[in-house]
């Protein structure tokens, strides 16, 4: 027994899976800006910092997430994000995953990145 559960911890260390943070945040878009060379950083008013979430011309991943986000699906975001900061909509959830996710919403560090899994408006 005790070797089957070395051997779970082991495959969920190396696959990612218990090293990856995921966090729901929500709010009203505060902050979308775009940063050179590629990249869109998003932040909602429940967080301290703002985040990198896609790439519009490439893929974006990050370390911690089995998924990716493709140029299309980064547009069609910024898109929607742009349109709910003007409208002042409020995002009922937005789920952050990666390593570089915080215990909550307010502890995210500078410069750090999280694919968007699942966002209510």
């Amino acid at each position: 027994m005790k070797r089957t559960l070395t051997a779970i911890a082991l495959l969920m260390t190396s696959t990612g899976i218990a090293s990856a943070g995921s966090i729901s945040c929500s709010g009203t878009v505060d902050y979308l800006s775009f940063h050179a060379p590629d990249t869109f950083m998003i932040r909602l008013s429940s967080m301290n910092t703002a985040v990198f979430f896609c790439k519009p011309e490439t893929t974006f991943t990050v370390p911690g997430t089995t998924y990716t986000t493709g140029p299309q699906t980064c547009k069609a975001l910024i898109a929607l994000f742009t349109t709910a900061k003007v409208t002042g909509t409020e995002i009922a959830g937005m789920y952050f995953d990666g390593d570089d996710v915080p215990a909550t919403c307010s502890g995210w560090g500078p410069w750090k990145s999280a694919n968007i899994r699942h966002f209510s408006l």
